[in-house]
């Protein structure tokens, strides 16, 4: 049974999951502190505001800020429960850098005490929860820590990665199933009592290396499926075939579910996470990868199949749609569609139009390049030339009769009705 008095809760880390899961967990009626070392978002969250776009996020952050649940600082404060969501890049050659992790974890040292617990949420190589533990333990040797007594430890440290969608945050933090990897069982148990107090999912309690590897294998399987996307894709162009027809008639068999192709791959997870596993063993990850490679390189094929197109009708305006890593969000981490808008800014300055509906302004790497952030009523009017980089609802809604006459090149498969003739076709050459 849950204790009648909630937990005081610190998350650290306001970003895409972090203010989400604060806001989750402050609505559950447990008093809580959000930490971000931007002074802008800390304001931003504050005043009962986001600064990010997530479906309904805005009405849940001003109303438990305005009941007092949630709050924002720069400075830490003594809690009960310390949840890191915080990023994970890599640096150089793809080696993980678990740098504000830790940073998260010292500051988290200076106010534990006997009976908190830490939970990692960020998604990390296996073992950093076990280095978390040990940079406590150091810098605290006056609480015992799990793992490294013999004795019942004073706090519990867990790891438990978020799995959610973007658009979908604030249902999937409640209903998707938590797989909850303690240092040891009791803490395993002590972060489940915790996650039972907003989760609707299950709750799967392991040890804290099985949880991270679990994370990793999540996002490395979905990388892997996206390649074997993309690299028909290629195929599909040098045979002279509708690689979406393909898909959705290969789809039908009742064992196969082949994912939709693109112009890469994005987001702070899928981009980036099948790295750590293939930094982690090199020796026995080739498919994770060559998968990686083929998804990176799939940017690289369009475009170079783009600058075909743009260049095959000289002084024509060009419209590329979207920006985002994936529909219907604000996030350009890794995108493969910010990379290919970028490359043909850099190339073809002006004559490139950017229309991305969930931006009031083009990020700095147009800077200096002459492109232009517009609407998409605005690229139908002017725009001979269209480039699909996200699939965006917006873009979706767009009538065949109002792009008939527009040069297409559509790498999300969102147009299948656009007239053949008016089609990017295999080996970088226009057909009709």
């Amino acid at each position: 049974m849950l204790s009648d008095c909630p937990p005081k809760v610190v998350v650290l880390g306001l970003g895409y999951i972090g203010l989400p899961t604060a806001a989750v967990i402050a609505r559950s009626g447990c008093s809580v502190l959000g930490i971000d070392v931007s002074e802008h978002v800390v304001e931003t969250v504050s005043s009962g505001r986001v600064h990010i776009e997530e479906v309904d996020l805005d009405g849940l952050v001003q109303g438990v800020v305005a009941r007092g649940t949630l709050r924002a600082s720069t400075q830490i404060e003594a809690a009960d429960v310390f949840l890191i969501a915080v990023p994970t890049p890599f640096g150089p050659d793809h080696v993980p850098d678990i740098g504000y992790i830790l940073q998260a974890a010292t500051s988290i040292a200076t106010v534990l005490k006997p009976g908190d617990t830490v939970i990692l949420e960020s998604t990390s190589p296996v073992g950093t929860t076990e280095k978390v533990r040990d940079l406590l333990s150091q810098l605290r040797p006056d609480l015992r820590v799990p793992g490294k007594t013999g004795e019942a430890a004073d706090i519990a440290i867990a790891y438990c990665p978020e799995r959610v969608l973007p658009g979908r945050i604030l249902v999937e933090l409640i209903d998707n199933d938590r797989c909850i990897g303690g240092i040891t069982p009791r803490c395993a148990r002590k972060a489940l009592t915790f996650y039972r107090r907003f989760v609707r999912g299950q709750c799967i309690t392991t040890n804290a290396r099985a949880a991270e590897m679990v994370k990793l294998t999540e996002n490395a399987f979905r990388d892997v499926n996206i390649a074997f996307a993309n690299e028909l894709s290629r195929v599909a162009d040098t045979m002279e075939l509708d690689v979406w027809e393909v898909i959705r008639l290969a789809n039908r068999h009742p064992r196969v579910n082949i994912l939709q192709p693109g112009p890469g791959v994005g987001g702070h997870c899928i981009a980036v996470d099948p790295w750590f596993l293939v930094h982690a063993d090199p020796a026995n990850t080739p498919l994770i990868r060559t998968a990686r490679e083929v998804n990176d390189g799939k940017t690289d094929y369009v475009i170079e199949k783009a600058n075909a197109l743009v260049e095959s009708l000289p002084g024509a305006t060009v419209a590329c749609l979207g920006l985002a890593f994936k529909p219907n969000i604000d996030d350009f981490r890794e995108s493969p569609a910010l990379k290919v808008a970028e490359a043909l800014a850099q190339k073809h300055g002006g004559r490139i139009k950017i229309v991305e509906p969930h931006a009031n302004v083009l990020p700095s790497a147009f800077d200096g390049t002459g492109a232009e952030l517009v609407d998409i009523d605005t690229a139908l009017a002017t725009c001979p030339i269209f480039i699909v980089l996200v699939d965006h609802d917006v873009f979706k809604s767009v009538p065949a009769d109002e792009r008939a006459d527009k040069w297409v090149y559509d790498t999300r498969g969102i147009w299948p009705d656009q007239p053949k003739n008016r089609r990017v076709e295999q080996d970088l050459r226009l057909a009709g």
